[in-house]
């Protein structure tokens, strides 16, 4: 037991945080997963322009991922078929028909213009040792962008899981503008495949969307898909409608898939098969009509966190500013060292220091002539001369000495200080620098991301309503058998998802749903389809005194297949009858001084009460017979 203890308080709890933390969940300042930051990772270190064999960028990939090429493979594919950051050569798939990319060996990548601008600078990236300690890899990428809301993800973990949907990257990029000026801009998903969406329930990333394909009715023989739900293809899509055709829930006469460059899958309708009622049917019983349950869950501070989209938007934008201001300090450092070392060469140059060093015969002491030269010149320099800075003074050719062009230099110098100039500039006002970074992201790229599922109100199809009542639902008297695979009289047309009420001549009620073969009894009082508006006029008799009843009600609340009474025990129904503007005669049995032998009621003078509700008794005197017309 101890042994059993000890692997569920170690061993188990490090592979659940491992799997959670470095497989399955995307990390919120990059967005990736870890396979995918490798990948990227990869491309950077191998970048050169040219494209490169996926086979060889997955290789290159294992020194930091521990899993093996085929997961480094279909990551690969998967990212770039995001079209975001991975340039493609060959057959990558068809995210359309779902068919899969050619092998590794044939297809090539490299990195596009948007992942070298928005992705990588080593200098401020934070790195960590790989799995076998032989290299470093990034903790997390330097992304200016909300890579998370763009690429979207999917994973499952020990005991959680993320569904993440993308979005409009210029949408997201104008939503962080907003949030940097201080105001709040909703972004909702946004497919590649197009499509219709219903985000009304979106819920900010953790509620639920409806989706739905483009339909083309414009012929009315014919319906052709033009775009694809989210989460589906052309093949699944076209194997749902075979499946609803068969089990009798669609009817057409052929289905046909054209699907190219753009989607095109022409279904044609059966004779006398109108398309509205098709469309309905579509997205009832196919994949034309999705609904996807989405779930933010993300690494934030190493931790798995619920977020929203709108703090996850939050996040990036402060996270821009953080690395957009890391970045101006370091080119700042960069070019005040630049500005001394070309300060040092000018002075050292211009006032012929080197001349000093020619008499001197130990190498300190040309150090120290040198030092001494610049002393002068301190209040120039601005900044304490190393060791390091004289090593380089001494290291300048002849040459380049003799060929040193004063004017140039000065241009150089002046470039660099009004450069630092700006910088000082942007880091003083930060949050405009960031602004003015994403709008150029935005005029760059935004032709290339354009919105392409289109936001609507849609309302959910009702499968019962859009099913086709094309089964022969019929009643055997002499067997007792009820449904749409039996022989006898016709009760009405059903489909599969109607529910049927059966009250026997007993009293007992329930609802089913439409059977192919059941036994209910040999006798029938009613049978039809559920509809809980519509009034049962009931006539009973008590059985002990032989009084009549009479009771109104409608069947609204009901258990599937549990049975019912529609009177209270001791009693036997005479009559069911949904015509309310009945009218029922009632003979009494004579006896002394009874003068009143029959008497009528209309249904209609009565309540309409609950199904467990009793009966109005109609007269304290024995009932002989009864008669209901109308």
């Amino acid at each position: 037991m101890a042994y059993v203890k000890n692997l569920y308080d170690n061993n188990f709890i490090e592979y659940a945080s491992y799997v959670i933390k470095d497989r399955a969940v995307p990390h919120i300042n990059d967005g990736f997963k870890p396979v995918q930051r490798r990948i990227l990772h990869t491309l950077w270190e191998m970048d050169d322009g040219k494209f490169h064999k996926v086979a060889n960028v997955v290789g290159q990939c294992m020194r930091y991922h521990p899993h093996g090429d085929a997961s480094i493979g279909d990551a690969l594919v998967t990212l770039a078929n995001k079209n975001l950051f991975i340039d493609t050569q060959g057959n990558f798939g068809n995210i359309y028909t779902g068919d899969p990319a050619s092998a590794v060996r044939y297809i090539e990548c490299r990195l596009t213009p948007l992942a070298k601008d928005t992705l990588y600078n080593p200098e401020i990236t934070e790195f960590l040792d790989s799995y076998d300690g032989r290299n470093r890899e990034p903790v997390t990428l330097p992304a200016k962008i909300p890579v998370l809301l763009a690429l979207g993800a999917e994973g499952i973990a020990v005991g959680m899981a993320t569904k993440i949907l993308p979005h409009n990257l210029i949408e997201l990029l104008e939503a962080e503008i907003a949030c940097l000026e201080g105001d709040q801009l909703l972004v909702y998903p946004d497919f590649i495949t197009g499509g219709y969406a219903d985000v009304s329930e979106y819920n900010d990333g953790n509620g639920k969307i409806l989706v739905r394909a483009k339909l083309d009715t414009s012929d009315p023989k014919r319906i052709v898909v033009r775009e694809l739900p989210f989460g589906s293809t052309t093949e699944s899509i076209i194997n749902s409608i075979e499946s609803a055709t068969k089990k009798g829930k669609l009817k057409i006469s052929g289905i046909s898939d054209y699907t190219a460059q753009d989607v095109e899958i022409e279904i044609r309708l059966a004779r006398g098969v109108h398309t509205d009622e098709t469309v309905d049917a579509l997205y009832a019983f196919t994949e034309c009509e999705n609904s996807i349950s989405v779930n933010l869950l993300v690494i934030k501070d190493d931790k798995p966190v619920v977020t929203t989209v709108t703090e996850v938007i939050k996040h990036n934008a402060e996270k821009l500013v953080q690395i957009l201001t890391a970045e101006l300090k370091i080119e700042e450092g960069h070019l005040k060292d630049r500005l001394h070392a070309k300060t040092l060469e000018q002075i050292f140059i211009e006032n012929r220091i080197y001349k000093k060093i020619e008499d001197k015969t130990t190498s300190d002491a040309v150090v120290k002539a040198v030092f001494d030269g610049l002393k002068p010149f301190q209040d120039q320099i601005r900044r304490e001369v190393t060791d390091e800075d004289v090593e380089t003074l001494l290291k300048i050719p002849i040459r380049r000495i003799s060929a040193y062009d004063i004017n140039r230099a000065k241009k150089e110098m002046q470039e660099i200080r009004n450069r630092l100039k700006e910088i000082r500039e942007a880091l003083a006002s930060i949050v405009q620098y960031s602004i003015s970074f994403l709008q150029k992201i935005i005029t760059k790229y935004g032709s290339e991301y354009k919105r392409r599922t289109e936001l609507v109100s849609l309302k959910k199809v009702d499968v019962r309503e859009a099913a086709q009542r094309n089964l022969k639902l019929r009643y055997d008297k002499d067997t007792g058998y009820l449904g749409y695979e039996v022989n006898g009289n016709l009760i009405c047309d059903v489909s599969n998802y109607d529910r049927i009420l059966v009250i026997r001549k007993n009293g007992l009620y329930s609802i089913v749903d439409a059977p192919d073969k059941l036994f209910v009894d040999k006798g029938m009082l009613y049978c039809g389809i559920v509809d809980k508006e519509l009034v049962f006029n009931v006539l009973y008799r008590e059985d002990s005194t032989k009084y009549p009843y009479i009771k109104r009600c409608k069947i609204d609340q009901f258990i599937l297949n549990k049975g019912y009474s529609l009177t209270p025990d001791g009693c036997t129904v005479l009559k069911v009858t949904t015509n309310s503007e009945a009218i029922v005669t009632v003979e009494y049995k004579p006896k002394p001084r009874l003068k009143m032998l029959i008497e009528t009621f209309a249904f209609k003078n009565f309540l309409v009460k609950g199904s467990k509700a009793s009966g109005v008794r109609l007269a304290n005197k024995e009932m002989k017979s009864v008669k209901v017309s109308g």
